[in-house]
């Protein structure tokens, strides 16, 4: 006994033996939160220990603050608390999406808080921020209350100490990534999680940021991408805002929340096809798999790429461009391509403008207007609280109507959106999941399903629309990505899980070609049958996508374009920022009458979002 007390003293009781036990424990319960399992949380230490001991280190390096700290006590809990907040949030988001916890979503937090009763419920809401309330609390308590170290720190020992182990980290990381331990790229973020570890995942999405600058990168590098000529005379691009005088179709992109073709998973049936509007319109038009960035969510950046022709990839790890880059600079993209030849530009999305910053960064993808929820009447909701498709049809011909000029309009559908009830909600369901694995994904699917389906008339409807409309229109279908339900490779027909569909509709005949692509190749492959080549982006794509070098060169546009000198322009950005109307009806007060204490405001184009302002302060509005 005595011997052990004498271990215990010099060993468990130093400093860094407890913070490294600790770190081991802690990343344990990080990896077992992120796999839900603990068997899986130790079989990962088993399978990649190398990879386990790496991400020890990273939280051992904040942990050995404690020596230079006298309350070591208060040290352990606070940052014990900080490694396990990420844990926990992993472990919850990852049972509401498919893609982990990054510090880009810090940056979306505002959207996600606004969504947040439409994953938990309002008792789960209660507790978690009780939990908040009472950990903030311990921590003052822990401050005040905790035992101090009651000898002296020898300062000029455990500096040395702890910058002894910051090298070692640093040494650690250089020896990992150049031995393949782990990786700084992350072509998808799910795997990196997995196979690299939830500690080290998470600091390079905080370090990682923007689109890095090619090792080659030179004017004489970003002008030799393209042919001599191609981009003109002088050999960069110019932009020239005029109208072409040609007779042009209408462009609609339709962007389908979380739209995917069912059948194609594994071992759940339907009692019907959920989707036979879309399934007839694919073997009728030109169709094929549209391979997305993103799984489970991230929509956003599906809708930059499409948008824009540029690829996420070469971004930093989970990062939004609509978070980042686009909030200061103007982009090239379908829309500003389209304005030169005289095209009005249009963004519907039935969800709220704020959401991934949308009201602001399309005023830099060169939209003139933006018809969000706010601006929408009769609006019916899911029982997951998300708006229903079947607004977006008038939505859709209103903007056409708007003008006089050809229109590009990007809409973008919420419908589909999870999470999923793991238990019966739609009483007399159209589709009913004769067969899943379990009880719990038969309701999520036959939840989802039904939804899909809906969207699918939406589809039905708006094509019978289009259709009779007397100019004429192109229409792009697609999802976005896989809905939030349990899916890997091997549950899909296709074998992947980045692959959706799309159907490129017309209501004059058009030749069906059949081919799959990426989403930053959709928009271009379309605007080349169409006779549009305008654009670096868009013409690098339809005259260079079989180059040796096409990826590489990509990326050197994206940074050249976003981040760098903009040799491409001759050094000057062209696109200018659009003063984006929202809405594309005209709110108008036309009558105000004073009843007793109220006001009645009589006009047009109202919603039940509308709200009244006097001096400055927005008064209690109620929409009749």
């Amino acid at each position: 006994m005595e011997n052990f007390k004498k271990f215990f003293m010099k060993y468990l009781h130093n400093a860094i033996t407890i913070s490294l036990v600790l770190a081991f424990a802690l990343n344990l319960i990080i990896e077992t939160l992120a796999r839900h399992s603990l068997a899986n949380g130790f079989r990962f230490f088993l399978d990649s220990p190398l990879v386990f001991m790496y991400n020890v280190f990273l939280i051992f390096l904040t942990l050995s603050m404690a020596l230079l700290i006298k309350r070591r006590v208060f040290v352990y809990v606070v940052f014990s608390a900080l490694w396990l907040t990420l844990g926990i949030t992993n472990g919850v988001i990852l049972a509401n999406r498919m893609t982990p916890f990054t510090t880009k979503d810090l940056a979306v937090l505002d959207d996600g808080l606004s969504i947040v009763t439409n994953y938990l419920t309002t008792t789960e809401i209660v507790l978690a921020c009780g939990g908040v309330v009472v950990g903030v609390i311990l921590i003052i308590l822990l401050f005040k209350f905790a035992p101090k170290k009651k000898d002296k720190i020898n300062y000029k020992k455990n500096v040395a100490l702890f910058l002894a182990i910051t090298v070692g980290l640093i040494g650690a990381t250089d020896l990992a990534i150049k031995t393949k331990v782990v990786d700084t790229f992350f072509g998808n973020l799910a795997y990196a999680y997995r196979d690299y570890g939830v500690p080290y995942c998470f600091i390079n999405t905080w370090l990682n940021t923007g689109i890095r600058q090619p090792a080659d990168y030179s004017q004489d590098s970003i002008l030799s991408i393209f042919d001599k000529g191609e981009l003109g005379d002088e050999n960069y691009a110019k932009v020239e805002m005029e109208d072409d005088g040609k007779d042009h179709p209408n462009v609609i992109f339709l962007q389908m929340e979380s739209f995917i073709d069912p059948t194609l998973v594994k071992n759940v049936t339907y009692s019907e096809d959920p989707i036979p509007n879309f399934r007839a319109l694919e073997n009728k038009y030109s169709s094929g798999y549209l391979t997305v960035p993103v799984v489970g969510a991230g929509t956003a950046n599906t809708e930059f790429e499409v948008l824009t022709g540029m690829s996420v990839k070469y971004f930093g790890p989970g990062e939004y461009p609509y978070k980042s880059i686009l909030t200061e600079e103007t982009c090239e993209s379908v829309p500003y391509g389209l304005k030169s030849i005289g095209y009005s530009t249009h963004a519907i999305h039935n969800h709220r403008a704020v959401f991934y910053g949308r009201n602001k960064v399309f005023a830099n993808l060169g939209f003139d207007t933006f018809t969000s929820i706010e601006y929408m009447n009769h609006v019916v909701k899911t029982p997951k609280n998300w708006a229903k498709d079947f607004v977006l049809t008038d939505q859709i011909m209103d903007a056409l109507q708007s003008t006089d000029r050809e229109d590009f309009i990007y809409t973008c559908s919420v419908q589909g959106h999870g999470k999923y009830p793991t238990e019966k909600v739609i009483e007399e369901p159209e589709i009913v999941v004769t067969d899943a694995p379990t009880e719990e994904l038969k309701w999520q699917y036959e939840y989802y399903v039904n939804q899909i389906h809906d969207m699918d008339q939406f589809i039905g409807q708006l094509t019978e629309r289009l259709q009779k409309y007397d100019e004429k229109v192109v229409l792009v279908i697609y999802g976005d990505h896989l809905p939030v339900l349990e899916m890997t490779e091997d549950d899909m027909v296709n074998g992947s899980i980045f692959q959706t569909k799309y159907v490129v509709w017309s209501n004059f005949p058009m030749k069906k070609i059949d081919k799959d692509l990426y989403s930053y190749q959709v928009a271009a492959d379309v605007l080349d049958r169409l006779g549009f080549h305008m654009g670096v982006i868009n013409k690098f794509h339809q005259n260079h996508k079989d180059s040796q070098t096409y990826r590489s060169d990509l990326k050197k546009l994206e940074y050249d374009m976003l981040y760098g000198k903009k040799y491409i322009f001759n050094e000057q950005n062209p696109y200018k920022k659009i003063n984006l109307q929202m809405g594309i009806k005209p709110i108008k007060i036309k009558e105000i009458v004073r009843i007793g204490d109220k006001l009645y405001i009589k006009g047009e184009n109202f919603t039940e979002y509308s709200k009244i302002s006097l001096d400055g302060e927005i008064l209690k509005t109620i929409f009749l």
